[in-house]
């Protein structure tokens, strides 16, 4: 598969999961039985099984790995995040209140992915960097 393509299908499948995730987040903040159906459960991790393997055979292509590039590095680490902090938002936070930081950190976090992806540079708001 060419690059352009594979990373079109990252970028889809980027915009397909945090859709998801938003969405999932407006229910669980709403308590709405939504969020229980069964297709709600298994659509979100197939996506994000394609998202990732999309990129990591795009870093096999471009040759840059995190451990050795900072903005891979600092990607990856974003994303470690996102998922613990969506763990926390829509499955495992007890209190509606901690759910819903949890839920907008992960957003922000996610917002940071995005910049870092971009930009390519682990600090991408940083002028002076």
């Amino acid at each position: 598969m060419e690059f352009a393509s594979l990373k079109a299908i990252h970028i889809v499948t980027v915009a397909v999961s945090y859709i998801l995730f938003f969405v999932r987040g407006i229910w669980m903040l709403s308590d709405s039985l939504l969020l229980h159906q069964r297709w709600v459960r298994i659509v979100p991790h197939v996506n994000d099984t394609l998202l990732l393997a999309a990129g990591v055979w795009m870093t096999a292509i471009i040759q840059q790995y995190p451990g050795t590039h900072g903005w891979l590095t600092a990607k990856l680490a974003g994303l470690v995040l996102y998922i613990l902090l969506g763990l926390v938002a829509l499955r495992i936070g007890r209190a509606k209140r901690v759910r819903a930081a949890a839920w907008i950190a992960a957003q922000i976090v996610f917002g940071y992915i995005v910049a870092v992806a971009l930009s390519h540079h682990p600090l991408p708001y940083c002028r002076a960097c």
